[in-house]
């Protein structure tokens, strides 16, 4: 009669069951895959399906005692590694949202907002355009693979069981800050534009007093905002490259691959 040994059923679920929970927080928060549109039940087989694939090559684990309450605590830092990846990833994709708000408030468009159906959230019509366009980039970039190639090379440098340090948490927060300015960045000529165009309409109004500066500006703002939007179109590639560059980088760091 074939009899299992507790140490091996504690080597099957320490092999298996914690990388399968990493693998699992990042597919659950990261975008494209962790939003609304995907359900649930297919993001816990796309997780299983890559723990299938990875597992033959992941190093020698420890057996665990699945019945310990140990277990729960390691189960709960494979979660926070995997969710740690995907936060920094919503952080990269947010960075162009953030972008189109401030541009979408600059030139009075900001009333025109629409549901975001992958959070579920109202967001500008500009900041859902240029979610659309970064989301076509990651995918037709590979930026998807790479980040399977990342969290793969995550079972090496962090081999399962390995907690989070003090570094892992101040990445993250510096992270915040790096958004905010990737957003400013990134529609800061844009930005810079409309307030000269605000300029000329005052300057206007101060030399004709009986123009009607809302009738007249609000319209003309509209137009050249859009003209503006246009023409920095040409450089999106360039400040997409640079900004998951930097995003994929502090990926490895944070799971110390090289």
């Amino acid at each position: 009669m074939f009899e299992l040994s507790s140490e091996q059923i504690g080597g099957w679920v320490g092999g298996f069951i914690l990388p399968f929970f990493r693998i699992a927080g990042l597919l659950m928060t990261m975008p494209i895959i962790g939003t609304q549109l995907v359900p649930m039940r297919v993001r816990i087989y796309l997780s299983l399906a890559f723990t299938l694939v990875i597992y033959p090559n992941l190093p020698a684990a420890q057996p665990l005692d699945a019945i310990n309450v140990g277990a729960v605590f390691l189960i709960a830092k494979e979660i926070l590694i995997g969710v740690m990846l995907g936060f920094v990833l919503q952080l990269f994709f947010h960075a162009f949202v953030i972008a189109g708000q401030i541009l979408a408030t600059q030139m009075g468009f900001g009333f025109a907002s629409m549901v975001d159906p992958t959070n579920g959230v109202s967001v500008a019509v500009i900041g859902q355009f240029y979610t659309m366009m970064v989301t076509l980039l990651f995918l037709a970039m590979n930026g998807h693979l790479v980040t399977f190639e990342i969290m793969a090379e995550s079972f090496v440098t962090m081999p399962v069981g390995t907690g989070l340090t003090t570094n892992h948490f101040w990445n993250i927060a510096t992270s915040l800050g790096w958004v905010l300015a990737a957003g400013l960045l990134l529609v800061l000529p844009a930005i810079t534009a409309l307030l000269v165009v605000n300029i000329a309409f005052g300057v206007m109004t101060r030399a004709a007093p009986q123009l009607n500066i809302f009738s007249i500006g609000f319209p003309l703002t509209l137009v050249m905002g859009f003209v503006i939007i246009w023409i920095s179109l040409s450089d999106f590639l360039s400040h997409y490259q640079a900004m998951v560059t930097d995003c994929l980088q502090l990926l490895r760091e944070l799971v110390q691959a090289k």
